[in-house]
């Protein structure tokens, strides 16, 4: 008979408060988790940023803290290197870091499979040889061949990044798709593919579109979760990266609820009914009736059988 070890609760060790982050706030330290989202709302830019934050010890977006820099392990599966290289120099010069200095490596072979025994045995040997603390992988849908879909097939993709993550104490990353049309659901039940991924990670970053904005929400397994941040990404010269957009900004940005229901009205090559517009503007059915009737009044907009159309004099 063998028995298993044991301790006192009150003998477990804790760990101090800068070694729990990775970047503070957003990632754990040592944890594997998703980035996930809509097609085109900047998940691969998100993870670059991290990957930039904790290669360089600059903070993430500008604005969370990096307490303990280390070297960083990326493949980036679907983009061509010449562009990874691009977006990584942009995201430096927003950050105020020198390119050349930053302790970044990118696994450039041309195909990494997570269901192939070899390639699993090739990227174990690669992170114990570079030691990273950060491994990035994106997107997975490039990184294997099985049904998503498939509990079966996916765990144990995620137990062989998980079995790396304990043997080599680092934190990875995984870039991952949300399903299509899954806007209105819960951002971790949003992910494709089984309910495994949104189990497994310890820390989530979910981005998507809201309107015309992208939203920020953080969800982590030890820590309080966050949401309703605004990002965007921002151009300065050659410098093209992911920010966090300060209220004010947001508030000066957003449109009013009746120029949106205006805009809507004025690309619209038929009439709309008040169903067609309230899924367009994204409001509620009584405060679309009210702006239209105040519409309809200042005679910006003219009611006809088939719905309401913008008046053009």
């Amino acid at each position: 008979m063998s028995v298993l070890p044991v301790a006192l609760a009150s003998r477990l060790a804790l760990r101090a408060e800068e070694h729990r982050w990775l970047v503070e706030g957003l990632w754990a330290e040592e944890a594997v988790g998703i980035v996930g989202g809509e097609p085109k709302c900047g998940k691969s830019f998100l993870a670059l940023d991290v990957a930039v934050a904790v290669a360089s010890g600059t903070p993430c977006l500008r604005r969370f803290a990096v307490p303990r820099p280390g070297r960083v392990l990326l493949y980036a599966a679907e983009d061509p290197l010449d562009v990874v290289r691009r977006r990584i120099d942009g995201i430096c010069r927003a950050a105020g870091v020198a390119i050349d200095a930053l302790d970044l490596h990118v696994i450039t072979t041309p195909s990494l499979r997570l269901d192939v025994a070899d390639d699993r045995r090739d990227l174990a040997d690669t992170v114990a040889a570079m030691q990273p603390r950060l491994l990035v992988l994106d997107p997975f849908v490039r990184l294997h061949r099985v049904d998503e879909n498939a509990c079966g097939d996916i765990a144990p993709l995620l137990a062989y990044l998980r079995d790396l993550q304990r043997r080599h104490h680092l934190a990875v990353l995984v870039v991952h798709h949300a399903r299509k049309g899954a806007a209105r659901l819960r951002a971790g039940q949003a992910l494709r593919g089984s309910s495994e991924f949104h189990a497994w990670g310890d820390s989530n970053l979910y981005v998507r579109h809201m309107g015309e904005r992208i939203t920020l929400a953080i969800e982590h397994r030890a820590a309080a979760s966050r949401g309703g941040i605004t990002i965007a990404l921002h151009q300065s010269g050659e410098a093209l990266a992911l920010a966090v957009v300060e209220r004010s900004e947001t508030a000066a940005a957003a449109p009013a609820a009746h120029e949106r229901v205006e805009r809507v009205l004025a690309a619209a090559a038929e009439p709309l009914t008040v169903a067609a517009l309230r899924a367009a503007c994204r409001m509620r059915t009584t405060t679309l009736c009210t702006i239209l009737a105040g519409l309809v009044r200042q005679g910006r907009v003219r009611r006809t059988a088939a719905g309401y159309v913008f008046f053009v004099a």
